[in-house]
C-alpha cells in the first residue's frame, strides 16, 4: 500500500512553523506533493531535511511566488521541470515530474502541479488557459511514458457544481468558468484520466479542500474542491481510500488548503542504490 498526499502549503516556512510536521508524522505518507512552496530550492530542501524525506523542489523565478515540490521516501530515478517545449513555463515553479521505480519493477510518474488562479478577462487568465492547453498535450505523453501516472496538486478549477459550495455566485469567476471546466471534461473524458477523489467519494457535495481565511467559510464548510489526484485508469483502479485532512478548527490550520490523502494498492517504491 502506498499513501500519496497533496497539499498547497501557502508558504512552506509558515506551514512548517504552524504545525505541518505534526500532520506529517500522524499521516505518514510515502509521497507528498507540495504547491505554493514560496521558497528557493535550497531553502525548501534544507527545511525539509529533518522530515526524513527526500525533497525535489522546483522554485519560481519570481521570488516568494508559486513553487512546487515532491517529498518521497526514496530518491527519484528521474526529474523533469517545467511544461511545454517553448520554455514559457520553465521558471514558473508550477510543474515538476518525478519518476519512481516500484517494487514490482513498474514505473510511477508523480507530478506536482500548481495551476494559475487566474482572473477572468485578464492576461492572468490567458496564462491559465495556456497552461491548461499544455497539460492537455503532456498528460497523454505521461500515460505513454510510465506504467502509472498521477498528476496531483492545486489545479484551481472546480470541475462540477458538486465541487463548489456557492457555485451559483461564482459562475463568472475564475475557478468555475465554463471554459476552465471544459478542460477537465477533456481530462476525464477525451483523455481517459480519472478524478480519483471523486471516484472514491461518490456523487456528494465536496469534499472540499480549500476555504477562504476570511469570514466563516471554514466553520460553515463553504469551500472549493480544487486539489486533485488525476490518475491513469489502471492506477485509479488501485485507489482504495481518500481522506481530506481538514483541521479540527480554524485556529489550528497550517494552510488555507487541507491535504488530500489517497491510498493506492501498489508495491512500495524501490530504495535508491
Amino acid at each position: 500500500m502506498i499513501r500519496i498526499a497533496t497539499v498547497n502549503v501557502n508558504g512552506i516556512r509558515a506551514a512548517w512553523r504552524k504545525g505541518m510536521p505534526t500532520w506529517l508524522e500522524n499521516s505518514n505518507p510515502d509521497f507528498i506533493t507540495l504547491q505554493e512552496v514560496r521558497a528557493a530550492d535550497d531553502i525548501a530542501v534544507k527545511l525539509l531535511e529533518e522530515s526524513g524525506y527526500t525533497t525535489t523542489s522546483h522554485d519560481a523565478e519570481a521570488k516568494g511566488r508559486a513553487g512546487v515540490a515532491v517529498m518521497a521516501r526514496t530518491q527519484p530515478v528521474e526529474v523533469r521541470t517545467g511544461i511545454g517545449a517553448d520554455g514559457y513555463f520553465d521558471r514558473a515553479g508550477r510543474w515538476v515530474e518525478t519518476d519512481y521505480r516500484l517494487g514490482d519493477g513498474s514505473l510511477l510518474t508523480l507530478v506536482s502541479a500548481y495551476v494559475h488562479s487566474g482572473e477572468a478577462g485578464t492576461p492572468k487568465q490567458e496564462d491559465k488557459y495556456r497552461f491548461l492547453d499544455l497539460m492537455t498535450v503532456r498528460m497523454p505523453e505521461l500515460a505513454a511514458h510510465a506504467d502509472h501516472a498521477l498528476v496531483t496538486g492545486d489545479l484551481n478549477v472546480c470541475h462540477t457544481e458538486r465541487d463548489l459550495k456557492n457555485w451559483k455566485a461564482n459562475r463568472k469567476k475564475a475557478g468555475f468558468l465554463p471554459e476552465e471546466r471544459a478542460y477537465f471534461d477533456g481530462f476525464f473524458s477525451d483523455l481517459g484520466w480519472v478524478d480519483v477523489h471523486r471516484k472514491l467519494s461518490g456523487d456528494v457535495d465536496g469534499p472540499y479542500t480549500w476555504w477562504s481565511m476570511r469570514g466563516q467559510a471554514f466553520d460553515n464548510d463553504t469551500g472549493w474542491r480544487i486539489d486533485y489526484h488525476m490518475a491513469t485508469p489502471g492506477l485509479a483502479e488501485t485507489a482504495v481510500r481518500a481522506t481530506v485532512d481538514k483541521a479540527p478548527s480554524w485556529d489550528t490550520r497550517w494552510s488555507d488548503h487541507a491535504p488530500l490523502v489517497i491510498d493506492y494498492e501498489l508495491p512500495a517504491p524501490q530504495q535508491a542504490q
